[in-house]
């Protein structure tokens, strides 16, 4: 699987940006999707997945209610909506894609077989 993210950006505190992850190379609805962040001097963490159906999401505590994922599957795309962006979401984001077919969409990295190369998000204060 190759994994494309774009989307990135510099935003203002307040603002919205939507990531996009352009998936090629298996068929899409094999594999659930998510996507993690780093920030500079810190460890790679989850953000939100989504079920290969979109039928079931999944957020971590600090961007729930601001972060929607979605997935089109006609498209092969999966999207993170970011709104009211804080300075502390700056980061790269990656998308990642888990082929064990969990029921529920996973947090943990080591579940992800294959990542993006990242897109970089500034929130400016």
């Amino acid at each position: 699987v190759q994994l494309v993210e774009s989307g990135g950006g510099l935003v203002q505190a307040g603002g919205s940006l939507r990531l996009s992850c352009a998936a090629s190379g298996r068929p899409f609805t094999t594999y659930s999707s998510a996507w993690f962040r780093q920030a500079p001097g810190k460890e790679r963490d989850f953000v939100a997945a989504i079920s290969w159906s979109g039928s079931t999401t999944n957020y971590a505590g600090s961007v729930k209610g601001r972060f929607t994922i979605s997935r089109d599957n006609t498209k092969n795309t999966v999207y993170l909506q970011m709104n009211s962006l804080k300075p502390e979401d700056t980061a790269v984001y990656y998308c990642a894609a888990d082929f064990g077919r969990a029921y529920y969409p996973r947090s943990f990295q080591g579940d992800y077989e294959a990542w993006g190369q990242g897109t970089q998000v500034t929130v400016s204060s």
